[in-house]
């Protein structure tokens, strides 16, 4: 984490969240819980009012997932875009969350659907964010096989974001899971090479290696702890660094 960063001066410019569809469906096994959609939107807008530039992409699991449906035989690529359009809903959500707050937003999405979202233009999404809109991709990549984690390392290269926070529900990347090992340790740092060699799961291989080869750090925090994502960006808070 740079050196300078501070409540007043954050250590990133510009900057992707991932955040997983599972998030936001609070303490229920399925869907969106408001009460926790606002309260991650509100976490995003103290950063925002920081003038930080945000770019989100939200997972689709507490709708649907792709591989799941896969796994009880459903065709794969079916399955997968399905899986698209549950992280089009979430984005939805969230873009209504965050207006409701003040905050400007666009969602742009992979797959074509003018009525609800712009399709994917790189220039335009990156004249949004100068505008300090906060722009949420939906719909993945666009194509079957690719996941949300994949699409997030893409899109966070292609906006020329700084770093990609990986919003969980720990507070960075252990040896092993906290949940069900009191002896897992934390990491400050570890290297992409690591995180592979190791099989952690802090995001799948593709991702892992698409931002190894473009040099773009992985921050993981805790999305759960109040004021995380703006300490962090302020240099303080605990998480992880993979670079």
């Amino acid at each position: 984490m740079p050196d300078d960063a501070s409540p007043t001066r954050p250590a990133y410019r510009r900057v992707l969240l991932k955040i997983s569809g599972e998030a936001l469906m609070g303490d229920q096994g399925f869907g969106l819980h408001p009460p926790t959609v606002e309260r991650i939107a509100a976490e995003i807008k103290t950063v925002h009012d920081l003038g930080v530039e945000i770019c989100l992409v939200i997972g689709g699991g507490n709708i649907f997932r792709g591989l799941q449906g896969s796994a009880q035989g459903m065709e794969r690529t079916t399955a997968d875009y399905m899986g698209m359009l549950a992280t089009v809903m979430n984005a939805l959500a969230m873009q209504s969350a965050l207006e409701s707050m003040g905050v400007f937003t666009r969602v742009i999405s992979a797959i074509t659907m003018n009525e609800v979202a712009e399709p994917y233009i790189r220039r335009r999404a990156i004249r949004h964010l100068e505008k300090k809109r906060v722009v949420i991709f939906a719909a993945g990549t666009g194509n079957p096989y690719f996941t949300t984690d994949t699409a997030a390392t893409l899109r966070a290269n292609e906006m020329d974001c700084e770093a990609i926070f990986k919003g969980t529900k720990v507070d960075g990347v252990y040896d092993k899971d906290p949940a069900k090992h009191d002896d897992a340790e934390r990491y400050e740092e570890i290297t992409y090479d690591e995180v592979l060699a190791k099989h952690l799961g802090v995001m799948d291989a593709s991702a892992i290696a698409l931002a190894r080869e473009n040099e773009l750090p992985i921050i993981v925090f805790s999305l759960d702890e109040p004021g995380g994502f703006r300490g962090i960006l302020a240099g303080q808070g605990t998480y992880t660094k993979v670079n």
